[in-house]
């Protein structure tokens, strides 16, 4: 994890982890880093990224569980470049729950600030989930280009197929702006 693409992070995640509100896994090494030019910000690590649960101790497409299978799937098909994205949590730790209280919100975005500092070539960002998704105002206000999508869940894919089917048209959509432009 010494690369240069990933000092940064980090070191970011050693100031979260300091704080003592739960797991904070790592950033994929494998993923862009702070070379990342679209970043997947979702709602909140679960279960699998904690190496207590057995899990990677990392946010990544390549955990096994359902959801970041669904991730490697959208991302793939998408053609999504690995180098060109990071992917994060507005509420940065698991603790124990996949409930955000609204503290642990207004917490996890201001940490938010410290990430878009470690990410220079950041051109778009994608909010994965209806929670991640109000944070919106923090990238718009940057000037950013956001994009909604579903939460990649299997409840999700349950309860709102079409949502959960729309998801790697908007995440293909989010890469072409990066890699073609705005104007196509």
């Amino acid at each position: 994890m010494d690369e240069p693409h990933a000092r940064p992070l980090v070191d970011l995640v050693s100031k979260l982890r300091d704080q003592g509100r739960g797991y904070v896994p790592d950033f994929d090494p494998l993923d862009g880093g702070v070379d990342a030019r679209v970043l997947f910000l979702m709602e909140k690590p679960g279960p699998k990224t904690d190496p207590r649960n057995g899990g990677s101790g990392f946010i990544s497409r390549d955990n096994d569980d359902p959801t970041a299978a669904a991730v490697f799937t959208f991302m793939w098909n998408a053609r999504v470049d690995r180098k060109d994205v990071v992917i994060w949590n507005v509420v940065p730790w698991w603790d124990e729950t996949i409930t955000i209280r609204a503290a642990e919100w207004k917490h996890g975005l201001r940490h938010l600030e410290m990430l878009m500092e470690a990410l220079p070539r950041l051109q778009a960002v994608v909010l994965v989930g209806k929670k991640a998704g109000r944070a919106a105002p923090l990238f718009q206000s940057r000037g950013l280009p956001v994009w909604h999508s579903a939460h990649p869940s299997a409840r999700v894919r349950a309860a709102y197929p079409a949502q959960h089917d729309a998801i790697q048209g908007i995440w293909a959509e989010a890469a072409r702006s990066v890699y073609q432009g705005p104007e196509g």
